[in-house]
């Protein structure tokens, strides 16, 4: 199975389900948070329990609002904090000072004891949410997975639209995809697969289909000739059978948000500055995302990536 291969250790995982204590999963941007959290959630004595993702980053009002619903709503499951490192101080006293029937897993992209440090989040709910603390190295860091990881997201993708991509990429395509730093780390590279797919419809992944920051040396890309080429995107012709419009124009809008956010290191107020946006509308089509593929709470990494849309 793919969740065998993520580069956590499986006994840290299993002893992470095993208890109830809080779970405090770390790493940058896009490195699958969210995707562990499940796992762990999956595997618990709360698996038949709701699985509830409350955004902390999600501004005034509407944090305020999706706190407690949220909160209701994971009664007798898990509840997954992400970017707890945003939460204001008086919601994390609320969850320091009430017996909330909840098991809790936060994630967070910034070190917290440096903000516990500054007096900017609170050492008690710390405590509370790190009895088991998780690290997530970021993709760069374990090239070796990324040829499974594509096949993966080929697969899935090709369930999904009904296109016939063959699994395996070419050589040149996969050197190029394990040479790439990918700064958005596997959100970003799940994303670049799914417009490929999407794009591409058939045939064998080769340099052409790849964004012209991952090969630079291939003439197509540099043209904007391949079916996932960042000069002119996107370049395509409508066959007969025509064209699932809303896909490409999400994959589209998908391509330029991954963009921003990985030139910005994540920094949402400046990336939502390149892409003329306010933070709030930024922050709620991450939501809507859910930053990385949602996933059905007790199935695996594999077969979850197979069966449906972090």
């Amino acid at each position: 199975m793919l969740e065998t291969q993520f580069p956590i250790n499986s006994d840290l995982i299993e002893k992470a389900a095993q208890t109830e204590q809080g779970v405090l999963i770390s790493g940058e941007n896009g490195t699958g948070k969210e995707l562990i959290a499940r796992i762990i959630h999956g595997r618990s004595s709360r698996s038949n329990g709701n699985f509830v993702v409350l955004n902390c980053a999600l501004s005034g009002e509407v944090l305020e609002a999706e706190f407690q619903s949220k909160i209701e709503a994971a009664t007798g499951g898990t509840i997954f904090f992400e970017e707890i490192n945003e939460l204001p101080l008086h919601l994390q006293a609320k969850l320091v000072q009430n017996a909330y029937p909840i098991r809790m897993i936060a994630s967070s992209d910034s070190a917290l004891q440096e903000a516990v440090a500054e007096k900017l989040f609170r050492s008690d709910l710390y405590a509370k949410i790190s009895y088991v603390a998780v690290s997530i190295p970021a993709l760069r860091n374990r090239i070796e997975q990324i040829p499974m990881l594509v096949t993966a997201y080929i697969e899935k993708y090709n369930k999904l639209t009904g296109s016939s991509v063959n699994s395996t990429p070419s050589a040149e395509a996969l050197d190029a995809l394990t040479s790439y730093g990918w700064p958005g780390n596997i959100r970003e590279l799940e994303h670049v697969i799914e417009r490929i797919v999407i794009m591409k419809g058939q045939g064998t992944v080769d340099g052409a289909d790849l964004p012209a920051k991952i090969s630079q040396t291939t003439q197509a890309a540099q043209n904007g000739t391949g079916a996932n080429a960042d000069l002119d995107f996107p370049r395509m012709f409508l066959s007969d059978k025509g064209v699932d419009l809303k896909a490409v124009v999400t994959a589209f809008e998908n391509h330029l948000v991954d963009q921003a956010l990985a030139r910005t290191s994540g920094n949402k107020n400046r990336a939502s500055m390149l892409l003329g946006l306010n933070r709030t509308t930024l922050v709620e089509k991450l939501r809507k995302r859910g930053m990385i593929t949602p996933l059905k709470a007790n199935s695996d990494f594999r077969g979850s990536m197979n069966g449906m849309n972090e």
